[in-house]
C-alpha cells in the first residue's frame, strides 16, 4: 500500500491558489486513475484505488495547511500506514514554476504544512514531491503570494506540470524513491 498526501487548503476561496497545487496534483492523479477522493475520515478527504497493481490511498487534509500534520498522523495511526510508503506533494517557493524536485528528507524550509507534518510525524525523513511555484518579487508578502492565483501564463502550462507530477507519483508506486528521484530530478 502507498499513501499520497497533497497539501492545500479546503474551500472555494483557496481552490486555484499556489498553495493548493498539492490538492491539484492529487485531483489530477485521481481523475486519471478513476479514484474518487470523497470519503471523509482522519480530518481529510480520502480516496482508495488500485494503480498498476498497487493499492493507493489519496489524501487531501481538510485541516488547513498549517495543521496538515494532524490529518497525516491520524491517517498513519488509523491505517497503521508505514512512513516508507508515504509521499507528500506540496508547493515550493525555491523550485522554478513548471519543475518538480523530489527529496526524502530535510527541513520544512519555511513551509508551514511541512513544519506541521514534521512535528506530528516526529521526523524529517519522508518522501516529498515539491512542485515549483517560484518566489515572489522582493518586498512581496509570502503569505499573500502563496494564497494568490496563478498567472495566465502559468495556468497555460499547468497541465504539463500536473502530468509530470502524476508520472513521478506513478513511477514511485513501483520503484524505490531514490530511483524515482534520479529519474525526475533533472
Amino acid at each position: 500500500m502507498k499513501w499520497i498526501v497533497g497539501l492545500g487548503n479546503p474551500g472555494t476561496p483557496y481552490q486555484s491558489t499556489r498553495h493548493n497545487i498539492g490538492f491539484m496534483a492529487v485531483d489530477r492523479f485521481a481523475e486519471k486513475h478513476g479514484i474518487k477522493v470523497t470519503q471523509s475520515k482522519c480530518k481529510a478527504l480520502l480516496g482508495e484505488g488500485n494503480v498498476n497493481g498497487t493499492k493507493v490511498y489519496l489524501i487531501k487534509p481538510m485541516t488547513y495547511m498549517n495543521l496538515s500534520g494532524e490529518s497525516i498522523r491520524a491517517f498513519m495511526d488509523f491505517f497503521k500506514a508505514p512512513i516508507e510508503d508515504f509521499i507528500v506533494i506540496y508547493d515550493d517557493l525555491d523550485t522554478p514554476f513548471g519543475q518538480i524536485r523530489l527529496r526524502y528528507q530535510g527541513s520544512a524550509g519555511g513551509h508551514n504544512g511541512i513544519k506541521s507534518t514534521i512535528q506530528h510525524l516526529g521526523t524529517q525523513s519522508f518522501n516529498r514531491i515539491r512542485m515549483g511555484i517560484n518566489r515572489p518579487l522582493p518586498g512581496y508578502n509570502i503569505a499573500d503570494y502563496v494564497l494568490s492565483s496563478f498567472s495566465k501564463e502559468e495556468v497555460k502550462s499547468m497541465p504539463q506540470l500536473l502530468d509530470t507530477t502524476c508520472e513521478a507519483m506513478e513511477y514511485a508506486l513501483g520503484n524505490p524513491f531514490e530511483k524515482t528521484m534520479a529519474k525526475f530530478n533533472v
